[in-house]
C-alpha cells in the first residue's frame, strides 16, 4: 500500500485522515468509515493519538480478519475497505483505507455520517433524503431500490423452480449459490433489498408497486379501431410470464398457411407473421418501456391487416427508425441483461437485424415493419401477409388445427374427447375446429353416434 504514513501523521487529521489510539474505539472507527464512504474517501490510522503521538497496536493472528468482518456487518450497504499494518518507529500501526461508496448514504447503527474538516458529523434526515435523490439520478430506473418492497414480495418458487433451471440449461453452468445470492449477483437485489428490476422480473405481484406495468391486447374485426372488438386481454404477472402468455395468444390468433396435398404426410407451414418478429417485438416492448412513467401501458392492437405495438417511452436521443439496426441502447439495462441470459432477447442488439431478415426471407413478402416515435411513445406496425394467400396454393390453418393434423399423422384417428384434451378446450370449441378441417376437405368423419371419430382424408 503506497501510503506516506509519516507525512499523514505530521500533517495531522484532516478531511481525509483520521487518528484513533486503539481498536477499542470500534464505534468511532465505524463513524469515520461511514463519513469517508459518504464523502471522497479517506484513511484511518489506528495506533495514533489525536495529537499525532505514535502509540502502536497489538496485532493478533485474526485482528485484520475480525476488523474486516466487523466493518462489513455493521455498515449498510456493506463497505469493504483496504486494511493492513505498517511498521513505524518500532511500533505497528493499523491502517483502514476507505473509498467513496458508489451507493450513498452508508449507515452505521442506522445513522449516516459525513466528513466536515477534521470531524465526523451526523447527516440529518433532510440531507439523507436529498442524498438518496441525487444518487438515484445516477442509476437507471431498474437499478434503483424498490421502495416499500421486501424479500417476501419475491416469488422465490418461480426463481428456484423455473428461472434458475432455465438459466442453468441455457448457460450450461451450475448455480451453486443460494437463490438470494444469485439475484444479488444479477444486480436485482442490493443489501437484502430488491430493486425495481427484481420486482418486475421476479415479483409475486409487480402491479402492486407499478399498477400499469402490464400488456393490454385488443383484437378487432376489420382494419381499424371502429370495427367490432373481438377480444380483450391483459397479460399480467412477472415480465417472463407477460412475454410468454402474450406471445402464445398472438400465435393462436394469427393464421398459419400450410401446403398440404391429400395423402401427403409432409407440409410446408407459412405463418401470417414471422414468429421471431412477433416474439421480439413483445419482448422489446416489455424490456424497453419507460416504467417510471405509470400513466400508460403497453398496448397491442390486432387487425385483419396488421398488428400495432404501442409502448410508453420514445426512442432515445440519437436513435431513429432509420438507424435503429445500427444503434444499441437499453433503457432498462438490468432487465435487458437478465432477459438476454435466458435467450428472451438479443443482448448484442441484433434483434432488429433478425426481424428485417425474417421479413426479407418470408415467402409471401410482407411489407417491412414501420416505426413511429414521438414524445413519450413508440409505435411499431407489422403487416399481415393474408392479402397474398390467394396467390398461393395454400390452406389456412390455425395452431389448433395443426395440432389435430399432427396428432392424426401419428395416431391415425381422433375423437372429439381426445381433441378436447389435446387442445385444452371445451367440447364446442373442439367440434368447431374439427368441423373446420372437414370443411377444408382435409379430414373426414367416420363412425356413428358416440363412436364418431375423424381421420385424414
Amino acid at each position: 500500500m503506497d501510503l506516506d504514513i509519516a507525512k499523514m501523521i505530521s500533517d495531522g487529521e484532516s478531511e481525509k485522515v483520521e487518528f484513533k489510539p486503539s481498536l477499542s474505539q470500534k464505534d468511532r472507527i465505524m463513524e469515520s468509515i461511514s463519513a469517508f464512504s459518504n464523502n471522497v474517501g479517506g484513511t484511518i490510522l489506528i495506533g495514533v493519538s489525536d495529537q499525532g503521538e505514535i502509540m502502536g497496536v497489538n496485532i493478533g493472528r485474526k485482528t485484520l480478519e475480525d476488523l474486516a468482518g466487523y466493518v462489513k456487518r455493521n455498515s449498510d450497504p456493506p463497505v469493504y475497505p483496504s486494511i493492513g499494518t505498517i511498521p513505524v518507529k518500532n511500533s505497528t500501526l493499523l491502517f483502514v483505507e476507505v473509498k467513496e461508496s458508489p451507493e450513498k448514504p452508508v449507515f452505521f447503527n442506522d445513522k449516516a455520517y459525513k466528513r466536515v474538516g477534521r470531524s465526523n458529523q451526523r447527516i440529518s434526515a433532510h440531507e439523507i433524503r436529498k442524498m438518496v435523490k441525487e444518487e438515484s439520478k445516477k442509476l437507471s430506473w431498474d437499478e434503483r431500490i424498490c421502495e416499500n418492497a421486501t424479500l417476501d414480495d419475491i416469488d422465490w418458487k418461480f426463481v428456484e423452480n423455473e428461472f434458475i433451471p432455465l438459466y442453468e440449461r441455457i448457460s450450461e453452468k451450475k448455480v451453486a449459490s443460494s437463490a438470494q445470492e444469485f439475484l444479488s449477483a444479477a444486480r436485482t437485489m442490493i443489501s437484502d433489498k430488491t430493486t425495481n428490476a427484481g420486482i418486475l422480473l421476479f415479483g409475486k405481484d409487480p402491479l402492486k408497486f407499478f399498477p400499469n406495468s402490464y400488456v393490454a391486447l385488443a383484437r378487432y374485426m376489420g382494419i381499424a379501431v371502429g370495427g367490432e372488438k373481438l377480444d380483450y386481454k391483459e397479460f399480467r404477472g412477472n415480465l417472463f410470464k407477460q412475454i410468454d402468455h402474450c406471445f402464445s395468444y398472438l400465435l393462436e390468433h394469427t393464421a398459419l398457411m400450410s401446403r398440404l396435398s391429400p395423402g401427403d404426410i409432409k407440409r410446408t407451414d407459412i405463418p401470417e407473421y414471422g414468429k421471431f418478429s412477433l416474439r421480439e417485438l413483445v419482448t422489446n416492448a416489455v424490456c424497453h418501456r419507460d416504467y417510471e412513467d405509470q400513466c400508460g401501458k403497453i398496448i397491442i392492437k390486432m387487425f385483419d391487416d396488421k398488428i400495432e405495438f404501442s409502448n410508453i417511452g420514445g426512442l432515445p436521443e440519437g436513435v431513429t427508425a432509420k438507424n435503429i439496426t445500427r444503434s444499441q441502447y437499453s433503457r432498462n439495462p438490468i432487465i435487458a441483461s437478465l432477459l438476454a441470459k435466458v435467450n428472451y432477447i438479443e443482448e448484442m442488439g441484433e434483434g432488429w437485424d433478425k426481424i428485417i431478415e425474417e421479413h426479407r426471407s418470408h415467402p409471401l413478402k410482407p411489407g417491412m415493419p414501420e416505426i413511429l416515435s414521438g414524445g413519450n411513445s413508440t409505435l411499431v406496425t407489422l403487416f399481415s401477409t393474408k392479402k397474398n394467400f390467394a396467390k398461393e396454393d395454400l390452406e389456412m390453418l390455425s395452431e389448433r388445427q395443426l395440432k389435430i393434423i399432427d396428432y392424426l399423422k401419428k395416431h391415425g384417428n381422433i375423437s372429439r374427447i381426445i381433441c378436447m384434451d389435446l387442445l385444452g378446450v371445451s367440447k364446442n370449441t373442439a367440434k368447431r375446429e374439427l368441423t373446420g378441417l372437414v370443411a377444408k376437405d382435409m379430414i373426414e368423419r367416420a363412425g356413428v353416434g358416440r363412436a364418431v371419430y375423424y381421420v385424414l382424408k
